[in-house]
């Protein structure tokens, strides 16, 4: 009887293991479709995500901006920033997401700008 158990908990793992083994394939071939789709701004976006600790999104839903424009960056990063000093009673925490959105921000205007002053042939290399 112990035999047949050992048996059975062996299989099941291998079924386990086989099905994790092929949902992580899967998950980075999509990871690298997606990838390829954005191009090198991609790659570079997600570096700068990785480097600030925020995604585009995130940082686009603390400073209330729908596109990346400068000026409403700016304008409203200073309301934000203005808003949440400690000491007009706010919140320092928050001061700081503020910031560090407007860095991620920031970022992420400068890759697309270069991205689009690099020549054609150069885009597609990277």
């Amino acid at each position: 009887m112990a035999k047949y158990l050992a048996q059975i908990i062996v299989m099941g793992a291998q079924v386990v293991g086989r099905a994790f083994a092929r949902a992580l394939r899967q998950e980075f071939a999509a990871s690298q479709a997606a990838a390829e789709a954005r191009g090198g701004a991609g790659r570079q976006s997600a570096a700068a995500s990785s480097f600030t600790g925020m995604t585009l999104q995130e940082a686009q839903q603390i400073l209330n901006i729908s596109t990346l424009t400068p000026e409403e960056i700016q304008k409203n990063y200073e309301h934000l920033f203005k808003v949440n000093d400690k000491a007009v009673g706010g919140s320092f925490y928050l001061q700081s997401k503020v910031v560090r959105a407007k860095e991620r921000l920031d970022e992420e205007l400068s890759i697309q700008q270069q991205h689009q002053t690099k020549p054609p042939e150069q885009q597609q290399q990277t």
